[in-house]
């Protein structure tokens, strides 16, 4: 399964010549979380992708975006039989 954020954190902090261990010490995490964030082999908290999105002065709701596409898309790809029925289900309680 493909990580959307920890993609997209790796792509930010290569562009800006960042090493891993400044975002992870702006975070106040070590830099093996950080590393397995961006692996997609750890979650982030909500809070981190704010405070990751502020420190490499990225857009916020993008990331954030991102975040809970991945928290879905783990979610349900454990039933991926009834995951499209429950996500148009989904979708129809959310355009209310």
């Amino acid at each position: 399964m493909v990580n959307h954020l920890g993609q997209k954190i790796r792509e930010l902090r290569e562009k800006k010549s960042l090493l891993l261990r400044q975002v992870a010490a702006h975070l106040e995490v070590d830099t093996a979380l950080m590393s397995k964030i961006e692996r997609g082999e750890r979650n982030a908290s909500k809070q981190q992708v704010i405070s990751i999105a502020s420190f490499l002065k990225a857009d916020e709701e993008e990331l954030l975006t991102l975040w809970l596409a991945d928290k879905i898309e783990s979610t349900i790809v454990e039933e991926p039989k009834i995951a499209y029925e429950a996500m148009k289900i989904a979708n129809k309680n959310l355009k209310k």
